[in-house]
């Protein structure tokens, strides 16, 4: 392909159809600029969506949900994922992030496996109430409506192989106005363990007529490349197979333009990228918090280098930029990136659920509008 197509949702039109999956903890402020630049660098920009926040938090002015609605000067597009089970706080919600933060584009989410969400029917469970997802997905268009701000939804194919939702998840979307649809190719039983289902993405490719995005299981450009060329979505959504390598978003940019680049870069490159990341994070939390925030991602960024195990404890307890730049000027900068790690799973993995925690009674019947779910305000999780 000589260019990219363009991704459009509703009024939507982003230049390249790549997706930065909301992730807890991670996708804040200064990650999602430093993959922006990455792109931006590139000559052209994907959508960057912010980390999931709830409803109910947000209606109900939730201080933490707040200070996670905090976006950098560098984006032009405000997108952010929403999570909520009750259709009315899912609407006001919708509500307040067009009309007092300015967001382009709402993402709902509709895939979380996290045992505390699914044991209230939320995130990946509630497929399985096909009327209670309509009324959700009709609050939440209907909220949108009048700012032309398109909602999409994100699923995953059901909550195990015996009780799939998606083909259902997808028609009611289509029904319902929802611009697009992303689907992540495991069940909640599955979480992250094992392999995506690349084929019941393209199913859902040919049973809906809006766009279908895919996600699961794309570590390397050319994952993307192949995933639409297999199933014909629209657009990827790319989640842990970025978790330290921000520049894969530089070779996702090419790789639609129809260049074949691959980022190697040598531990000195991948320590100037940790420094930035850090001065970012720093820049939107303050130094102290900031650095905290920093710890998480350095196994991520190391992964694979011979860095040594009493530098990388050091590193993941930095507590200053000063102390960081110490700690980085150990790092042997000429060393090449470990080859052997591209194309493998990053992240967190582990095993399938035992089983899914769900609500007393939760598979009797695929309706659920008579549900009072309940939804915790200050509940923030990842999906």
């Amino acid at each position: 392909m000589s260019s990219p197509a363009p991704l459009v949702l509703g009024s939507l039109r982003v230049e390249s159809p790549v997706v930065l999956a909301p992730m807890a903890g991670i996708t804040n402020a200064a990650y999602r600029r430093l993959c922006l630049e990455q792109m931006v660098a590139s000559g052209t920009s994907g959508l960057f969506v912010c980390e999931m926040i709830t409803s109910r938090g947000l209606v109900e002015g939730d201080e933490t949900t707040k200070k996670m609605l905090v976006f950098d000067e560098l984006e032009r597009v405000r997108s952010v994922q929403l999570y909520g089970t009750d259709p009315a706080y899912v609407g006001k919600a919708v509500e307040i992030l067009c009309s007092d933060y300015g967001v382009a584009h709402v993402d709902l989410n509709f895939g979380c496996p996290v045992p505390k969400v699914t044991r209230k029917g939320g995130g990946g469970a509630l497929p399985w109430k096909r009327g209670l997802l309509a009324d959700i997905l009709a609050a939440a268009v209907g909220a949108a409506a009048p700012y032309d701000v398109p909602v999409t939804m994100k699923t995953r194919k059901g909550i195990d192989a015996d009780h799939l939702t998606f083909l259902d998840a997808g028609r009611i979307a289509e029904e319902s106005g929802v611009a697009a649809i992303a689907l992540h190719g495991r069940t909640v039983e599955q979480a992250y363990s094992g392999n995506a289902d690349w084929e019941a993405i393209g199913q859902l490719v040919d049973a809906v007529g809006i766009p279908v995005l895919g996600n699961g299981d794309i570590w390397e450009a050319a994952d993307a490349l192949r995933m639409v060329e297999e199933t014909g979505v629209a657009g990827v959504v790319v989640g842990r197979g970025c978790l330290g390598r921000p520049w894969l978003f530089r070779d996702l940019a090419a790789a639609f333009r129809g260049e074949t680049v691959e980022t190697l870069p040598t531990l000195g490159e991948v320590a100037a990228m940790m420094r930035r990341h850090a001065e970012l994070l720093s820049e939107h939390m303050g130094e102290e918090r900031g650095c905290k925030e920093f710890r998480k991602h350095v196994s991520w960024y190391l992964k694979g280098f011979r860095a040594g195990g009493p530098l990388r404890h050091s590193l993941a307890l930095v507590e200053s930029l000063a102390g960081l730049d110490e700690l980085l000027g150990e790092l042997d900068p000429h060393e090449a990136f470990p080859t052997a790690e591209l194309g493998t799973p990053r992240g967190r993995q582990g095993a399938p659920r035992k089983r899914v925690v769900l609500p007393e009674g939760w598979l009797d019947d695929t309706d659920g509008r008579d549900l009072h779910v309940q939804e915790d305000a200050t509940e923030v999780t990842g999906g």
